[in-house]
């Protein structure tokens, strides 16, 4: 099965006689400078693989460890890692912790000034940095990938991988330009990585890659620590009034995080839970950067014990405490859920994961789907009302609600921004940016004739300009292209510098250009839409595959069989089994919604919930503590709260929860005793050892 360009997956694996660095290295360095014995089914083959300079990629459950599968080798490998994240959040907690064991890696986002920016940039280029994490976004302007291939690219993790694949269920626009990234910074050997993925999707992101002759490594999808319930409401205010059951019946029992729709409705169930005397704070992705960092902090050092987040907007929340995760209203794959429910339980301690589902949730997500895939016939009445609103030169100063009010037929204003959207990558139009220098550029002079009339030692710039525009339209820039010209390599002198340039190869025919006001230009108000390359069938078939993905949620939400074998066969994972003992279904334990809606200033009568009635899963649970015992990991967790505010980073980075608990009932009384437990490397121990021997050993 093995094939070499064409991404499709290889699932046996030639080893090399004597591979370096080895994997006894890697064990090596994971003992001493991440605490953990050996690693976990699925890294072992994963970092073998990275070793060998094999493309790679991991299909690992939430919480199954992928992010040392790269930094691992990272550490071991010569030069440097590139890691691209979407999630800003994540990328700070993974670099954290990372720093918190003097490893040396740095991220840069949007969250920094240009000032920390160009200092971490300069890090980076003086070799002092092993392991860099970027946005996808970040490549799209500048010359990032240019400055890091100069420097040396050992290794490419693409993380949230599914991303790539046009059957992800987070299709981001600059994930699709990854594979471009690639091959800017000289084709590194490559993992992607991703906890959610359909063996289409598998495919799809080994094509969309172009990696090489791909390891596939694939644990199993089945989290058994978790025990997932659906629970039928009425209504929101139904939920309301079971999710604040739920919470309480938990308040002592690590924390939580509930998911919600749209922002507006995470607003609102937070406001609804404070005054329940709840501690909850709200995130999404409306909070500037500082509030939230602020809330994520308050969150990840457990100062509030339930965040409530949209499920639309990846947070990146690495914390192994999570006890418990309640959706408010079902999403809309089963991808969605499976990675946001999989963030409870990532210590392999006993969690759960609670659906409220009514049948009108599925509305929303059809609504956003017809937004956002419009049919054919949208798309046309967009375009034909853009031609009828257009000036003599192309230019449609309406705004999408005006042009979905002039198109013919029923068109919302998110069909006709999407429509837009659409037309764009076509190239049958452009929507300008009030906030950077466009231009449309068509060149219509030939390559011989630029060879011939613009020799390099006289043309230098004007040549530069000319490769840059080709290589980012990759050729398309001869039928005409929109450039961002604050995007172009500072080398050109900016905005100012490219129009000059443009002009001067403009009056030597070499090229047309106008820059582009803010609005929608038209390319060519006389072609019809069938002249454009719209690639209809892609679009048929994701909206056909996004209607399929939710009817699949939506079977999930009704089924009266194995809950977890459903998810299971979804995503091809064979593990499946007829029934299992943590669902409500194999449990034959259903809950109940609490009938009781939550009114501001009163309480909501209780009702019971899965805490008792966990069944066999139960039995997972760790021995009870005695108050003694309580008492002590009452004092561990403080001494660690006080630690994480001191150094910046989320609690879970100084010690988790399962490292406190050994701490509690193995009782060390040294150091070395200490060393021993789980998650304590040299690192953490040399730093925060001794403050948690004081509580250990005092009388």
């Amino acid at each position: 099965m093995p094939q070499g360009a064409g991404g499709r997956l290889s699932y046996a694996v030639t080893v090399p006689a004597d591979p370096a660095p080895s994997l006894d290295a890697a064990r090596a360095l994971l003992r001493e400078r991440f605490g953990y014995p050996d690693f976990r089914p699925g890294q072992t083959e994963a970092v073998r693989a990275i070793l060998e300079g094999r493309d790679t990629l991991v299909v690992l459950p939430t919480g199954g460890g992928k992010s040392l599968c790269y930094q691992v080798p990272a550490l071991l490998l010569d030069g440097l890692t590139v890691v691209i994240s979407p999630l800003i959040s994540l990328m700070k907690d993974q670099v954290d912790a990372l720093a918190a064991r003097g490893l040396p890696a740095t991220f840069i986002n949007s969250t920094l000034s240009p000032a920390e920016s160009s200092e971490r940039m300069a890090r980076v280029l003086a070799g002092d940095v092993k392991l860099l994490y970027l946005a996808p976004e970040r490549f799209d302007v500048g010359s990032m990938a240019e400055r890091l291939r100069t420097l040396g690219v050992r290794l490419l993790a693409i993380d949230e991988a599914h991303c790539i694949s046009e059957w992800g269920h987070d299709f981001r626009p600059s994930y699709l330009r990854v594979k471009d990234v690639r091959e800017r910074l000289g084709a590194p050997p490559t993992v992607a990585l991703t906890a959610t993925a359909t063996p289409e999707v598998r495919e799809d992101i080994a094509r969309q890659l172009a990696l090489r002759d791909p390891v596939l490594v694939l644990t199993g999808f089945d989290r058994t620590n978790l025990s997932y319930h659906v629970i039928a409401a009425k209504n929101d205010a139904t939920k309301d009034a079971t999710l604040i059951d739920l919470l309480r019946e938990r308040s002592g029992d690590g924390v939580a995080i509930v998911y919600a729709s749209t922002r507006r409705t995470v607003e609102r169930i937070a406001t609804m839970l404070q005054h329940a005397r709840l501690k909850a704070v709200a995130y999404h992705a409306g909070l500037d950067d500082g509030h939230r960092a602020e809330v994520q902090d308050a969150f990840m050092t457990e100062r509030v014990r339930v965040i409530v987040a949209t499920n639309a907007f990846g947070m990146g929340i690495d914390k192994p405490n999570v006890r418990l995760v309640v959706h408010h209203a079902m999403p809309g794959t089963l991808e969605a859920y499976y990675q946001e429910a999989g963030r409870a339980g990532r210590d392999r301690q006993p969690a759960t994961a609670i659906l409220l589902h009514a049948f009108p949730d599925r509305f929303m997500h059809e609504f956003f789907i017809k937004g956002a895939l419009p049919e054919r016939e949208v798309i046309a009445a967009v375009y034909d009302a853009c031609r009828r609103l257009a000036d003599a030169e192309g230019l449609v100063s309406s705004p999408a609600v005006e042009i979905a009010a002039a198109a013919r037929g029923k068109v919302s204003d998110r069909e006709a921004e999407s429509a837009l959207r659409i037309l764009a990558r076509a190239g049958a139009l452009a929507v300008a940016d009030a906030s950077r220098t466009q231009a449309y550029v068509r060149l219509i002079a030939t390559t011989a004739r630029i060879k011939a009339e613009l020799p390099e030692s006289a043309h230098g710039m004007e040549l530069a300009l000319l490769r840059s525009l080709w290589r980012r339209s990759r050729g398309a820039v001869e039928d005409g292209i929109v450039a961002d010209l604050d995007a172009l390599p500072p080398g050109l002198g900016g905005a100012p510098g490219a129009m000059a340039l443009l002009d001067a190869l403009q009056a030597r025919q070499m090229l047309v250009w106008r820059r582009l006001g803010e609005g929608i230009t038209l390319h060519d108000p006389a072609r019809a839409l069938d002249a454009w390359p719209v690639d209809w069938e892609v679009l048929e078939r994701r909206r056909r595959g996004e209607l399929r993905k939710l009817e699949m949620m939506q079977k999930y939400a009704y089924t009266d069989q194995c809950r977890r074998a459903f998810v299971l066969r979804y995503f091809g994972d064979k593990a499946a089994r007829p029934t299992c003992d943590g669902c409500d279904n194999c449990l034959r334990q259903p809950l109940a919604a609490s009938e009781a809606a939550p009114v501001k200033g009163t309480r909501v009568r209780r009702q019971r919930t899965p805490a008792a009635d966990r069944g066999k899963a139960a039995a997972a649970v760790a021995t009870p503590l005695s108050r003694d015992e309580i008492a002590t990991l009452d004092a561990l967790k403080a001494v660690r709260a006080r630690l994480a505010r001191e150094e910046e980073v989320p609690a879970y980075v100084i010690f988790p929860d399962r490292t406190l608990r050994e701490m509690v009932t193995s009782r060390p009384r040294t150091l070395t005793a200490l060393a021993n437990l789980h998650g304590v490397g040299p690192t953490r121990l040399d730093r925060f050892g001794a403050a948690f021997l004081e509580v250990l050993t005092a009388e």
